[in-house]
């Protein structure tokens, strides 16, 4: 397959699952309620993803360190939403 076909593809990939964050982002925001989100489901998955984005960089696969940038960023505000918000 083409190189550039698969770049795509990644990041189109990426794009949709980091979108998973953003309801949840959104339904915080407004609702200033997280109560019901635990620390540990993104404190994990912030981990993950940052070891997958270890492994894009060695790899340089750029769309692997797009993807799990924007996923431990999302991680990230959603632990700061609880926090703040609790």
């Amino acid at each position: 397959m083409d190189s550039t076909f698969l770049e795509i593809l990644g990041l189109i990939a990426g794009a949709i699952t980091s979108m998973g964050y953003l309801p949840q982002l959104y339904k915080g925001y407004k609702t200033k309620k997280l109560i019901d989100i635990s620390y540990y489901m993104p404190g994990v998955l912030a981990i993950g993803m940052t070891l997958w984005l270890l492994y894009g960089i060695f790899l340089k696969a750029f769309a692997v360190i797009v993807a799990n940038a924007f996923g431990i960023s999302f991680s990230i505000v959603l632990i700061i939403m609880k926090k703040i918000y609790s």
